[in-house]
């Protein structure tokens, strides 16, 4: 398990591009941001994932919705200053 600062800092990463552009970033754009290996990557999505705070797509490491929004279109939408480019879940 990775360490609580490291958690943290993913978990910010990943929550700040989902706001900033809608879509979840791939664990290797994560490994990148973080000096990760691809594969150090893949393991800190699946801890941030085991500690509830996102939910992965059940056959792949990639991040299905990180609270409260979700990579997959849904019928809830999120508007912000007039901008409806998110989905709630």
């Amino acid at each position: 398990m990775a360490e609580l600062t490291t958690l943290d800092a993913a978990f910010h990463f990943i929550i700040t591009r989902m706001v900033d552009t809608s879509e979840a970033p791939h664990y290797s754009e994560l490994a990148r941001h973080l000096s990760l290996s691809i594969d150090g990557g893949r393991d800190l999505i699946h801890d941030v994932a085991s500690e509830g705070a996102i939910r992965l797509h059940p056959d792949a490491a990639l991040i299905e919705s990180a609270q409260p929004f979700s990579s997959l279109p849904t019928q809830y939408r999120i508007t912000v200053d007039g901008q409806q480019k998110w989905f709630g879940q």
